[in-house]
């Protein structure tokens, strides 16, 4: 089994996220995208800007992947999510959770993003076809514990 969790400036390849995720135990793999759309709240987006502390990031993504595994049967589990700016149709967000079944694959994943929104310290501001710009409401991330 090989976990990555990576908080990075470049474009996201889906399939990079499975690497190293699936072996020969797994008899299923998930691939979750989040990707950057057109609208939000009625009003037209033309773009994502996404900063982050990408250490304290990674560190709180590898801590809620050990929660993933501690919860569920899984393999491999790989996260990686993108800052900087970001146009529409662009992948942010890559999470890939390999199982021996479907159903722990499936709700370690949606675990897994979940947690993310609510902790990592990754901020991400909406700019709108209007010209306008606005931070959106998030949560105030917690340090990792010590480990």
């Amino acid at each position: 089994m090989s976990d990555r969790c990576v908080v990075t400036i470049n474009p996201i390849d889906p399939c990079s996220a499975l690497d190293g995720c699936i072996s020969d135990q797994d008899g299923a793999a998930i691939l979750f995208l989040g990707t950057v759309r057109n609208h939000n709240d009625g009003r037209e987006v033309g773009h994502l800007d996404y900063q982050a502390y990408a250490p304290m990031a990674e560190a709180t993504l590898y801590e809620i992947v050990a929660e993933a595994h501690q919860r569920w049967d899984t393999g491999g589990i790989s996260v990686i999510h993108r800052y900087g700016r970001l146009e529409i149709g662009d992948i942010s967000v890559a999470i890939a959770v390999a199982s021996p079944h479907r159903a722990e694959a499936f709700e370690a994943s949606r675990y897994i993003i979940e947690e993310l929104k609510k902790r990592a310290p990754i901020w991400k501001r909406e700019g709108y076809l209007s010209g306008e710009s606005e931070w959106l409401q998030g949560s105030t991330p917690v340090p990792p514990s010590e480990g």
